[in-house]
């Protein structure tokens, strides 16, 4: 099972900068590339809410699963 974090896509849309919307989520740039890059193993609901108000988007908007390949 893979999670895929679309963040970027949704920054690009918006046109945000990884500055501005660590700011206005409240959590720091270092937090947001985390969550960019895969390599989160958590988020808290109210992180995921602050970044759909901000982002304006849907949680699968940003998040997304695909299946492992078979074996």
């Amino acid at each position: 099972m893979a999670l895929i974090v679309e963040l970027d896509v949704m920054l690009a849309r918006r046109k945000m900068s990884v500055g501005d919307f660590a700011d206005a989520v409240g959590i720091t740039p270092a937090n947001v590339a985390v969550l960019k890059n895969g390599r989160a193993r958590a988020i808290r609901f109210t992180t995921l809410d602050s970044i759909c108000r901000v982002l304006d988007c849907q949680p699968g908007d940003i998040l997304r699963w695909t299946a492992d390949p078979p074996a």
